[in-house]
């Protein structure tokens, strides 16, 4: 793992080489990417069942088999051991609770001339909901991408989750139950993403989709967008720890873990003004890691995107923070709350030595669906206002047509655009 330390000269260089990441689509997979979504938007659901006995060996004669009916989640939550059935009511309670402090209401007011302004809210009608399967089975991306939308109203939530060779995870299915989802079809990749965002006979089309997928699903949701909404293209995942050198070295080497562990390209960096304790993390990292049964993907994270940085203090670090803008950002410091204010940009942030980063994932409450690389400069965790819609509401009086009118008329023919001046002219009293 690379250690790094703002006094040395070429600091700034080596922190952008750090923080460097392509995220180009690869070619081959945007060309294999567009024929399939041309292929199913042509073909509907014969495409999409082509597809699916092709990548997931999956055969099936009608879409309609594919899907699954509420009596199997239930049986699923049913079947789970009881602890972890408890566990995921315990999580989804509490991300239903975070959540519906979010939601946005209308409103409205009158100004002097009587005319009526205001905004509307309303729920999305039909969301769709990727979930990755096989090997990756993450019922915690069940409940964070379906509460919000039911929370916020939607009328229909629609989940496609793969079932490779038919391998169906009743984690997920048990999450769905949960989550109120209202319809499950097992189909996976860009055919599902096609599927939700032009529909087919059997899949009604979404008004937006959202979860994590692999290369191929990403690379659907970015050609979708403008059919349908998405929630974000995501990156590798990221910590940033800021420490102030008290924290137990283990909890630190092991928060860094928690994300090198998704994935060889994840990014753990931990900022520190102590030396010395930099030196402790970086011995816990060797002696702990042997012990991590992903040690492998863990250690090329550490290696290839990983850092230990050496800053002057923690203003520094505030600062650092803001350029580098983190998925998740940790404050394992004495007073969090005074570093609070001079943080400007990360998509969450972990307050005090006991708020690990991993109960941000599952149960804390917040949304785990966050910007990531460097994105945080400008966007938001997903949340229930990504499933409401906002539309604008204008009631102009009679007296208000005279003096509203009169400014249009002259701002449009400023534009010269005869049609706006004469539609605002045509309500003036005579």
């Amino acid at each position: 793992m690379r250690r790094l330390a703002t006094t040395q000269a070429d600091f700034d260089a080596r922190l952008a080489e750090l923080l460097a990441f392509e995220a180009a689509q690869d070619p081959g997979v945007d060309a294999t990417v567009a024929a399939i979504l041309a292929d199913v938007k042509s073909r509907g659901d014969a495409a999409v069942l082509e597809y699916t006995a092709r990548f997931d060996g999956v055969t099936a004669a009608t879409l309609a088999e594919l899907e699954i009916p509420k009596s199997e989640l239930q049986a699923a939550l049913e079947r789970i051991p009881a602890a972890r059935r408890s566990a995921l009511e315990t999580a989804a309670a509490r991300v239903r609770d975070y959540h519906g402090r979010q939601r946005a209401e209308s409103w409205g007011y009158t100004d002097a001339d009587g005319n009526e302004l205001g905004q509307q809210i309303t729920p999305l009608d039909r969301a769709g909901l990727y979930v990755p399967g096989g090997k990756a089975a993450y019922p915690s991306s069940v409940i964070m991408n379906a509460v919000p939308a039911k929370v916020a109203g939607v009328t229909e939530v629609i989940m496609t989750v793969p079932t490779p060779r038919g391998e169906k995870n009743d984690l997920v299915l048990a999450a769905a139950a949960i989550c109120g989802v209202d319809r499950v079809f097992t189909i996976g990749g860009a055919q599902a993403v096609a599927a939700l965002a032009y529909g087919t006979a059997t899949i009604p089309q979404v008004d937006k989709i959202v979860g994590p997928g692999n290369a191929y699903v990403a690379a659907a949701k970015r050609r979708v967008f403008g059919v349908v909404g998405i929630d974000m293209v995501a990156g590798p995942s990221e910590i940033l720890v800021v420490c102030d050198g008290s924290t137990e070295p283990d909890w630190v080497a092991m928060d860094l873990f928690s994300q090198a562990e998704h994935d060889e390209l994840a990014q753990s960096i931990l900022l520190s003004p102590d030396e010395k304790f930099l030196d402790a993390v970086a011995a816990s990292i060797v002696r702990l890691l042997p012990e991590m049964p992903r040690r492998k993907v863990i250690k090329a994270s550490l290696e290839g995107r990983g850092a230990l940085i050496a800053v002057r203090d923690l203003d520094e670090a505030c600062a650092l923070v803001n350029r580098i803008a983190p998925e998740h950002l940790e404050l394992s410091v004495e007073n969090p709350q005074a570093l609070l204010p001079r943080i400007r940009h990360a998509g969450a942030i972990f307050l005090g030595r006991y708020t690990s980063e991993a109960l941000g994932d599952y149960c804390a409450g917040p949304n785990h669906v966050l910007p990531t690389s460097r994105t945080a400069r400008f966007s938001s965790p997903l949340g229930v206002y990504d499933f409401q819609k906002r539309s604008s509401l204008i009631c102009v009086s009679a007296e208000g047509a005279q003096k509203l009118g009169r400014v249009a008329v002259e701002l449009a023919e400023g534009e010269g655009l005869t049609a706006h001046a004469r539609s605002a002219a045509l309500r003036f009293r005579s």
